[in-house]
């Protein structure tokens, strides 16, 4: 019998857009036996938007600090309402890059869910017409080696998660020399340009394995154009293998 889930998705289809439970085809219990193994204590969610990645971390078992960075307030507005009745979970209002001060955020159509510092490219916009840019936001950028005392603890172990729409390279530029401290990884990368600039998936993995020292643990299938099937977004899942106890 067909669900309503199913008409629904089927109607919005038609308008390059998709509905499926988050993340896509991998569960939150995945990522939360991977947490675990690897015993992270806090999650730096970079890039936070409304809040789905946090609720869905809490809705999979895991219990540790959640510090999130939403800089556009539209969004934020949503984050704050999701985590207000969790006090083990922050979210601060910046942008995280490799510089500190101000930037220039174009808004996406999508509820923001695109939204970057960089330009969006054709082919982004063809496959995603409703994520086309429609306004543009001043937003603060901090680099993260600067905020590290104030969002984790002594001894903690952190687990970094990045959905910044191209601008990965930026922000893991700002770990500095605290790159050491990051036990794991989850990286958005793009398998064809998207982003003007933007970091894309045999850059970032190479970066994660070889900068990073972290190991594959799992590919999330992303954002896919509905025209050709072909998809165009990933996470990259990675942990540092020795960090094992």
């Amino acid at each position: 019998m067909t669900t309503l889930l199913h008409r629904t998705r089927r109607a919005v289809q038609r308008f390059g857009i998709d509905i499926c439970r988050y993340p896509g085809s991998w569960s939150g219990p995945q990522l939360v036996q991977l947490l675990r193994r690897f015993e992270i204590d806090t999650v730096l969610d970079v890039g936070a938007h409304a809040g789905g990645y946090g609720t869905m971390l809490r809705a999979a078992g895991f219990d540790g600090r959640i510090v999130s960075f939403e800089p556009l307030t539209g969004p934020r507005t949503d984050l704050l309402a999701a985590s207000q009745e969790d006090d083990r979970w922050t979210v601060l209002p910046y942008a995280l890059g490799d510089t500190d001060g101000t930037t220039v955020m174009n808004v996406a159509g999508n509820s923001g869910a695109s939204s970057s510092v960089l330009p969006m490219l054709p082919r982004h916009r063809d496959a995603a017409p409703h994520a086309t840019y429609t306004g543009r936001q001043n937003a603060e950028v901090r680099r993260l080696d600067g905020l590290w005392e104030q969002v984790t603890a002594p001894g903690e172990r952190i687990f970094l998660k990045l959905d910044v729409q191209g601008f990965e390279a930026h922000v893991l530029r700002g770990l500095g020399d605290i790159a050491d401290e990051i036990a794991g990884l989850q990286l958005e990368t793009s398998l064809v340009p998207l982003y003007e600039g933007g970091l894309l998936f045999n850059d970032a993995l190479a970066q994660a394995q070889k900068k990073f020292g972290m190991t594959l643990m799992s590919v999330v299938p992303g954002f896919t154009d509905p025209a050709s099937g072909q998809m165009l977004q990933c996470d990259l899942v990675l942990f540092k293998e020795q960090a094992v106890v």
